[in-house]
């Protein structure tokens, strides 16, 4: 009689085993057999199976943003402290003795590019690898995602419509950066506003016309950018005459006045090439104008061009090359009948 009951009370035991203990091979087995504990075995999926990947998830998820984060600090590295680029090579020397900092400024420059595409393409990653991780996440606690991505595409489409002069001047100013249009310090004429680039932010650049007049430009709104303070300058100086002049000497004066400038050693250290006088540039009914031309850095472009304009304004006085009067017009005494 005893013996029966003994068998009754086993098979009632076994009977409130979770069935999957009865699967060698699964983790409820397998945790049964560990701790003896049919409800841990029960939730086996649950407590531990879950939390186990989403650790791992959150893991894996680390370790690819610090690679990558690492990938782009040594590949912006490199650019920054890379060799110059090709198409300043040949004013390096005459950089260097004109403006013993000009170098520096340029490198300081590429550094500070560097800085923020690290900073841009960093955020980037990170957003992306973290977005991913979170929707793995959901997916491992049994989130129907279905709705939320449905709900996050209306509100994309939502902050599409809204914020889209937003999102362009975003998207300009990586393009700014990226491509080095211009930088801080920089002169640079942006259509409505020309001046020197005090800031240049991902959405705004700020710059200061010769007025003291702070600008604030937005970056999707930036059209076109004429850049005067990058590589080299072109100073082009026209000098109006009347039209009786002997233009042959008075080419020959402003070459003889150029090429006095660019010997003085003061001058020559910020004059890059030898300047060129070409001689007519145009004929009007007032007078002729005669053009000359010399290449300096970028930053001694205005003071090259008053000295030069000065002095050939006062070798034109020497020599009797005379202007036209804008009201008598060319060659005519006062008084003289029109």
């Amino acid at each position: 009689m005893s013996g029966s009951l003994s068998v009754v009370a086993a098979e009632g035991a076994d009977a409130e085993l979770p069935e999957c203990v009865t699967d060698a091979g699964s983790l409820c087995a397998r945790v049964y057999d560990l701790f003896g504990l049919d409800w841990l075995a029960a939730n086996a999926d649950a407590l531990i199976a879950k939390p186990a990947r989403i650790v791992l998830i959150v893991l894996l998820a680390v370790v690819v943003r610090l690679l990558l984060h690492r990938g782009i600090r040594r590949l912006t590295g490199r650019t920054a402290t890379g060799a110059m680029p090709t198409i300043l090579r040949p004013w390096r020397n005459r950089v260097r003795a004109a403006d013993p900092d000009g170098l520096e400024t340029i490198a300081e420059r590429r550094t500070q590019r560097a800085a923020a595409i690290s900073s841009v393409l960093r955020s980037f990653a990170s957003f992306v690898v973290f977005g991913i991780a979170v929707v793995l996440v959901l997916g491992e606690l049994g989130v129907n995602l279905a709705p939320i991505i449905a709900s996050a595409g209306v509100v994309g489409v939502a902050l599409g419509f809204g914020a889209q002069n937003l999102v362009k001047d975003f998207i300009a100013g990586i393009g700014i950066i990226l491509e080095d249009q211009y930088g801080v310090g920089d002169v640079v004429d942006l259509g409505e506003a020309v001046g020197t680039v005090e800031a240049v932010g991902l959405r705004i650049t700020r710059l200061r016309d010769a007025h003291g007049v702070v600008w604030y430009v937005r970056n999707g709104e930036v059209l076109r950018v004429g850049n005067k303070s990058q590589g080299f300058a072109q100073v082009v100086i026209d000098m109006p005459v009347a039209h009786d002049t002997d233009l042959d000497a008075c080419k020959a004066v402003m070459q003889e006045v150029a090429d006095e400038l660019y010997a003085q050693p003061e001058w020559a250290e910020v004059l890059l090439a030898e300047p060129e006088s070409l001689g007519v540039e145009q004929i009007t009914a007032q007078g002729v104008v005669m053009r000359v031309q010399v290449r300096s850095t970028n930053a001694d472009q205005w003071r090259v061009a008053r000295e030069l304009r000065l002095r050939l304004s006062e070798r034109f006085a020497a020599e009797g090359i005379r202007t036209p009067n804008p009201v008598l017009g060319a060659g005519a005494a006062p008084g003289a009948p029109r």
